[in-house]
Formats: structure tokens, sequence, C-alpha cells
């Protein structure tokens, strides 16, 4: 990907912070390398769109105890983000404003869905506070926060990547860098803390 860019906030901005859930973090069944440390980094973003009175996303994980995507059902994860469990909790410490809108995703047993999009909610939200360019992080870079970028951009939104606010699985070393080359390459910016302007 690109250098960063710096950006002013605009009104019809909005933050969307991808499955930061117990289950992705360190001592959770599928934890994300170093996932721990964006917490702190995305909170500064939550702060900041706070501060600016913008939307504020925070989407989530919520399977079934029987989805298709865990290993005991044919597919390829252990089990994770079981709806009502502590796993599937947004991650201890992070911020969670009083007026943050939740996305579920994956619900049902035979439905795996990695992007946001795959949920009819998460456009008709957007739409509904007017957004125009969707900041996105979370966990994880060539999973969940590719495939909602990908489908975010194809649906006409300006999209900018929190590098310091992702961190990849990396079931094939590289594949965090390759998600992000690929997000560039389909028109996505990265920007970092510090890009944001006051």
């Amino acid at each position: 990907m690109k250098h960063a860019v710096d950006v002013s906030l605009e009104k019809q901005d909005a933050l969307l912070i991808v499955d930061v859930q117990n289950d992705f973090v360190n001592g959770g069944s599928l934890p994300v390398a170093n996932a721990d440390e964006i917490i702190p980094v995305l909170n500064s973003y939550i702060e900041i769109f706070t501060k600016h009175s913008l939307p504020i996303f925070l989407s989530r994980d919520w399977h079934p105890a029987n989805h298709c995507s865990f290993l005991e059902c044919g597919g390829d994860w252990p089990p994770h983000c079981i709806a009502g469990t502590h796993g599937a909790d947004f991650a201890t410490g992070l911020i969670r404003p009083l007026n943050a809108q939740i996305i579920s995703k994956a619900t049902t047993a035979d439905r795996e869905e990695y992007s946001d999009f795959d949920s009819p909610e998460m456009q008709k939200l957007l739409e509904s506070h007017a957004v125009k360019r969707l900041f996105v992080g979370g966990l994880a870079t060539e999973f969940c926060i590719y495939y909602t970028v990908r489908d975010a951009l194809k649906c006409g939104y300006k999209i900018f990547v929190l590098a310091d606010g992702v961190r990849a699985i990396n079931l094939t070393v590289g594949d965090g860098t390759k998600a992000m080359a690929e997000m560039s390459s389909l028109g996505a910016e990265k920007i970092v803390l510090a890009g944001i302007l006051p």
C-alpha cells in the first residue's frame, strides 16, 4: 500500500471497527498476533470521531454454536465468537461509545460472512447517516478487513484503512502485507493516527 495520507475529517465520515472481540485477542480461542496492540490506537480514533460527533460502527462475528466455519462442522477455524459468550464480547479495554451502532454478521449456521456488507444492515446504516467516507480498522487484515473494504469500495465509498489499527493472522507469511497492497490497488488509501488533521 502507498504511503499514508493526511486527512481532515468531514461531516459525511464514519469510523468502522471490525471484529475486535475477545476471541481474536490474546487469550482468545482464535488470537491474532499482536492484536492487543491496536486497542489503544483504535480507542484514540474512537475518541477523535466522538469529539467530531461522527458516527461509529462496531462489527462483530456473532456465531451460533454449530457455525459452518468451525472445524467440527467442516470449516477452517476453531470455535470462536459464539453469540452471548465472553469470547464474542468486544475486547476488554476497547472503548464502546454509547451511540456506537453494532453490526452482527455470520449469525446463521450455514453461512460464513467475512465482509460487514454481507449484513444488509451495514449499507442501510451508512445510508441513514449519509456516509461517503469510511475509516476502517480492526481484525483481521486479510480476512474481515479486506473483504469489508473490497465491498465498501464496490458500493462507492471512499475508504481509508487504519494502517496502525489493523493486524493480520498471516497463515502464510506476508498475507497481511499482500492484503494491504490489494486494498490499495482497489482504491483504498492508508492512514495512521497522526494523519488525522485537526
